[in-house]
């Protein structure tokens, strides 16, 4: 354990939430729930002003609707997301080389590993000044708040934390870890799930001051060797985890879940192509080939099977991917109703290797690779998302998804606030104006086209800029018309997704 607080985590309040409301003017201050629009949707993140009614993150959507029905409901924006993570994970390696994302809106920063400016203030109150500092920047970079917590372990940083919130900065001085953790429930320790707690909870042990005083042996007893050691010395404050600039992927892999059961097997097959081509576009933006396909078929009452391939050696081809998950399918009876598709690949490296497959894909033609590229673009906007079914009478440029931005020949710039029955609402609003009016259209009405985001800072505007860009020629991902995904990931919330089967590249 260190004996200053050198090591800080940031954790943005509300993020997803919060950087639509600083691109809305009308939703400041409002209820807004981001995340699945449909009737399987999850909600991703939760404004404040939404949360007073009982809405969180990994909540059905429907469910978060009967709460705050007046709420705003909007689909996710990945790309603005990205965008805005990308000026605040810079100005943490600002603060020190050390720096560990651990999703789009959170990471820990070893502030030991950057030599401090001469003149600066050491030791606790230096470590406050660094964070409160940080907060500043990134409300002057982004408008958005973060909250910031400083201790001498990444457990007890990141507790802190969650006590700033929102928008707060909150120091645990060492020395005092043991009666700071006491009162606090045992499900506050990482690693204490809820079937450990309730394990806990049936020896009569709740808080964390009680998992200290029932000692080693007991905890050995309960949790096994492993894990009650672990949990003892988290209890008393211990944890020498180290700050890691860079962890190894395991894997790469996508998934969908259904509004409506799917059970025509040709329907079920055309997925599983689409979520390989999305699958292999993040493989090569993340520079890596891998060996081992893997599929994953969730049915309609929940049961769930993976089925996996090895490959001679690791490949990034997509005909190669497709071929290998369409054979595992062909091995699952999907008749009864699929509710969630996956596609992933492990066994990752950083090479390619030709093997007997790949050869037998040599006769595709660079019309069909052209073809499969430009759908996975097409696809990659709808990652976290619940796939909803379309409305057939509606073309499929035409689906105006709450909280899209648009711009009207006439009007200018706005935002899809809804639509049905043909028609398609639209406010018309910048980051920088007043709330905006509110305009409805057919939805074929060809003045009104898909438009890219804008935010109030020339640094995100800049950081959407280079993401839109094309990749160098020849770099990670050449050739797949999109620049190379950061080495960070959206937290998991949809409630079905596990580490190896998150929406981007997966960490242990």
């Amino acid at each position: 354990m260190r004996t200053e607080p050198t090591i800080l985590h940031l954790d943005m309040d509300a993020f997803f939430a919060a950087v639509e409301q600083a691109s809305k003017p009308s939703l400041r201050g409002k209820p807004v729930v981001v995340g699945g629009l449909g009737p399987r949707g999850v909600v991703s993140t939760a404004s404040y002003e939404a949360r007073r009614f009982g809405v969180h993150s990994a909540m059905p959507t429907a469910q978060a609707r009967r709460l705050a029905p007046n709420a705003a409901y909007l689909g996710t924006r990945f790309g603005l997301y990205r965008a805005v993570s990308e000026v605040v994970m810079e100005l943490l390696h600002a603060l020190s080389p050390l720096v560990e994302p651990l999703s789009l809106d959170e990471a820990f920063v070893d502030l030991e590993a950057h030599e401090a400016p001469a003149g600066t203030q050491g030791g606790a109150e230096g470590a406050r000044q660094v964070g409160e500092r940080l907060r500043r920047d990134i409300r002057a970079a982004t408008g958005l708040s973060g909250s910031v917590g400083l201790a001498g372990s990444k457990m007890l940083a990141k507790i802190a934390s969650e006590e700033a919130k929102p928008d707060g900065l909150v120091l645990i001085e060492p020395g005092t870890e043991r009666d700071r953790l006491a009162p606090m429930s045992v499900r506050t320790l990482p690693g204490v799930g809820p079937a450990t707690g309730e394990v806990l909870r049936r020896a009569g042990i709740t808080t964390i001051g009680e998992v200290a005083e029932a000692g080693a042996d007991e905890l050995l007893r309960l949790l096994g060797k492993a894990h009650g050691t672990a949990v003892h010395a988290m209890a008393h404050g211990v944890d020498e985890r180290p700050v890691v600039a860079e962890r190894d992927a395991k894997s790469v892999s996508v998934e969908d879940t259904y509004d409506v059961d799917l059970t025509d097997r040709t329907r079920v097959r055309l997925e599983v192509e689409r979520l390989a081509r999305r699958c292999v576009t993040r493989l090569r933006a993340a520079g890596r080939s891998g060996r081992t396909v893997v599929i994953k078929v969730r049915s309609y009452d929940f049961s769930t099977l993976t089925r996996s391939e090895t490959l001679r050696g690791p490949t990034d081809d997509p005909g190669v991917v497709r071929e290998a998950a369409l054979r595992l399918l062909d091995g699952v009876d999907t008749t009864a109703g699929v509710r969630l598709l996956g596609v992933g690949v492990s066994g990752l490296a950083d090479f390619t290797q030709e093997d007997l497959f790949a050869q037998a894909q040599a006769a595709r033609s660079e019309a069909e690779a052209e073809a499969a590229r430009q759908a996975a673009e097409a696809d990659a906007e709808r990652d976290s998302a619940v796939v909803e079914e379309p409305d057939a009478a509606v073309p499929a440029d035409r689906q105006w998804i709450p909280g899209r931005d648009v711009r009207h020949a006439a009007h200018g710039r706005g935002w899809v606030q809804g639509s049905g029955v043909g028609k398609v609402t639209v406010r018309f609003e910048e980051p920088d104006t007043p709330p905006g009016r509110v305009r409805t259209f057919a939805v074929d009405d060809p003045e009104l086209e898909p438009a890219e985001p804008v935010m109030l800072d020339a640094r995100v505007a800049e950081a959407l800029a280079r993401r839109a860009a094309p990749a160098p020629e020849g770099g990670p991902g050449a050739g797949a018309g999109q620049s190379p995904a950061p080495a960070i990931r959206p937290k998991s919330r949809s409630g079905g997704a596990g580490a190896s089967w998150g929406s981007g590249v997966s960490r242990p």
